[in-house]
């Protein structure tokens, strides 16, 4: 997983509130078990028609927010029902961060499992965030997970907190995986002396 350090880029507002994982991947792009490729399903129903066509006001179809890192959303991002697909589609699409007031619980820990950020700030924060990023390519929103800031391009900058092990985890590009591989020196060891004291197993 890569590594969430500092990140500046483009963020897309988007302000509709509960934004399920249903809308982020529709249910009929859960057949796959490949990260990749469900970023061109992203919102599939809010950015395409029925004949497959751009709907041009959607935010992330416009061409200003084609290469969104961030998205600044409404309350409780990420609701409805448990889908990892969710996290690995905004991935792939190359959001990295995406900041509400809220988020639903199992969405927010698929996220730092999946290197992408999800930063909490107060309704107040938010709202000027939202305002800063309808600016276009030209506000740039920069989010310092070290520091634990986000600063919009007013030069206004916003204090969220984070969970120490979850901020660990994404400093240093650690998933469930990578957590196990720092440990590897002490699971050979075990192993090793496993098979000398119970050869039989």
């Amino acid at each position: 997983m890569d590594k969430f350090t500092t990140l500046t880029g483009v963020a897309a507002p988007m302000p509709l509130v509960n934004i399920d994982t249903d809308m982020i991947i529709p249910k009929q792009f859960l057949k796959t078990i490949q990260r990749s490729g469900l970023g061109k399903n992203l919102f599939d129903e809010m950015r395409y028609n029925p004949d497959g066509s751009e709907i041009p006001d959607f935010v992330l179809n416009q061409p200003a927010y084609r290469q969104a890192q961030i998205i600044v959303a409404g309350d409780n991002f990420g609701c409805g029902s448990s889908r990892e697909h969710a996290p690995w589609a905004l991935l792939d699409f190359g959001i990295r961060c995406v900041i509400s007031t809220s988020f639903a619980d199992i969405f927010y820990n698929n996220c730092f499992k999946n290197g992408i950020l999800p930063v909490v700030l107060p309704p107040e924060a938010v709202a000027a965030l939202m305002e800063d990023a309808r600016n276009g390519a030209n506000a740039r929103i920069t989010v310092d997970l070290e520091n634990q800031t986000v600063t919009g391009s007013d030069g206004r900058s916003h204090a969220f907190e984070v969970d120490p092990f979850k901020k660990h985890c994404l400093l240093n590009g650690l998933d469930d995986i990578g957590l196990t591989l720092e440990k590897v020196s002490a699971i050979d060891s075990y192993e090793t002396h496993a098979a000398q004291s119970r050869p039989w197993v």
